[in-house]
């Protein structure tokens, strides 16, 4: 564990003594004692975890150290300690930020002992908070969250670059499983704002009588059941980024009381009397056309322009090229990695099958594929055997991308082959071809049997 660095100002020797013996009873603590504040001030640059203070010193009060301190350094902590038992001081003191106010008696050492112990705790605590944040805003750098080189995807990137320079709100569309709250995450955590809270609610996932309350929150006793006070998603977000999915599911009356609070940048609690104040970024994402569903008179327009902002339409997967394989391998090594499995590879066939599917499901279905193949595959390789489309047919993707006659031939082949067991006999008389066209093409390798 890394020293604890602690300065003793104290102007009485003896006493000096007693406090930095004390204190370096525990191994973890550094101690450096200094008679005045000018030797306090000028060791600054030393960067201690923790200063205590005599409030009597002979060149300047406690209360003005104190001030001197905290103009260097907002966040040191610091603990008075004081031969006067006045009230008023001490209030005085901690409301200007002091961490302790400690009067010296016979318990003094102790109680420092246990103020240094839950100070540095709270310091701790702060200081993995961090850690753990900084660590979040990597996981959602732009250029690890999206995935791909397509020039699809490389608008997106730039898109969303601009987005998260401001607080412009942002309107995210696309298909369902195209990555619309991923990209949100991206664009607050490189914002300025990727210190604070994300909050994300899906409007359709809460029933139509609890989403008024989810959002703005209620006081106790606002209704039957309201037992404490409850804090909504708008309070939670204050200073961060809330994250609105699916509002194109929210009832008209939400979205009067929502257009109110955006608008007037406060809301009232429900059961409340008092506004309070916002400052929250809003992000929103649909997979509906939020424009014709205002022609529809389902969502309204005064709504529609406030949170508009920027729209960002994220592709669907069938347009992305070769950002399918490069996504698939990500998910392949991202789940042998989780589940410690030997790392594997996609054959040639399994590319190919991956390669000419539409993706109905998009990114979130071509992970489940991935998923379940790594697990059916035997040995180092996925075949296209492991490939496995749930929900869709190979026939309905056949004119997924472009080819030539030639390739769109083979690729019907193939598929009537695979479904009737590799019966050229038979394949030959559903297609009314003749039989040598199909071995020659076996021959050529323009398709195989399995």
């Amino acid at each position: 564990m890394k020293d604890y660095h602690i300065f003793i100002i104290e102007d009485d020797p003896w006493y000096g003594e007693i406090l930095e013996y004390h204190l370096t009873l525990n191994p973890d603590y550094r101690v450096t004692r200094f008679g005045s504040a000018k030797e306090c001030l000028d060791n600054l640059h030393l960067k201690p975890n923790l200063i205590t203070v005599d409030y009597s010193l002979p060149d300047m009060t406690g209360e003005q150290l104190f001030s001197r301190i905290k103009n260097q350094n907002p966040a040191l902590p610091v603990i008075i300690i004081s031969g006067q038992e006045k009230v008023v001081t001490a209030v005085s003191l901690l409301k200007m930020g002091v961490a302790e106010y400690l009067v010296k008696d016979d318990h003094t050492r102790d109680l420092l002992w246990n103020a240094i112990l839950r100070i540095r705790e709270c310091q701790d605590l702060k200081e993995e908070v961090e850690i753990l944040r900084d660590e979040l805003g990597q996981k959602y750098a732009l250029d690890k969250i999206i995935q791909g080189n397509s020039n699809a995807i490389r608008k997106i990137f730039t898109l969303l670059e601009k987005a998260a320079k401001t607080n412009i709100n942002v309107s995210i569309t696309g298909e369902t499983g195209t990555g619309k709250e991923l990209a949100a995450k991206a664009i607050h955590y490189n914002s300025d704002r990727n210190k604070m809270p994300f909050i994300a609610l899906n409007m359709s996932a809460i029933p139509f009588d609890l989403l008024e309350s989810e959002l703005f929150g209620y006081e106790k006793g606002a209704f039957t059941g309201a037992l404490t006070r409850k804090t909504g998603k708008f309070e939670e977000a204050n200073k961060g980024t809330l994250f609105l999915d699916e509002i194109g599911e929210m009832d008209m009356s939400i979205q009067s009381k929502l257009l109110r609070v955006l608008q007037e940048r406060e809301l009232y609690r429900l059961g409340g009397n008092e506004p309070i104040k916002l400052d929250v970024r809003i992000i929103v994402a649909t997979h509906k056309n939020l424009a014709k569903q205002v022609e529809l008179g389902k969502f309204r327009e005064d709504l529609y322009y406030r949170i508009i902002g920027m729209p960002v339409e994220l592709p669907p997967l069938r347009v992305r090229d070769n950002d399918i394989l490069l996504l698939a391998k990500y998910f392949l090594d991202e789940f042998c990695k989780e589940n410690k499995m030997p790392l594997k590879i996609l054959d040639n066939d399994a590319k190919n099958k991956l390669m000419n599917y539409t993706y109905p499901g998009n990114i979130r279905e071509l992970k489940a594929i991935i998923d379940l193949a790594v697990v059916m595959s035997e040995g180092t390789q996925i075949t296209s055997t492991d490939i496995v489309f749930a929900n869709a047919k190979t026939e309905d993707n056949l004119l997924a991308s472009e080819t030539t006659m030639k390739e769109y031939t083979a690729r019907i082949i193939q598929y009537f082959l695979e479904k009737n067991d590799n019966n050229v006999v038979k394949v030959a008389e559903k297609l009314d071809i003749g039989k040598s066209t199909i071995y020659n093409m076996i021959k050529s390798r323009e398709i195989r049997l399995k």
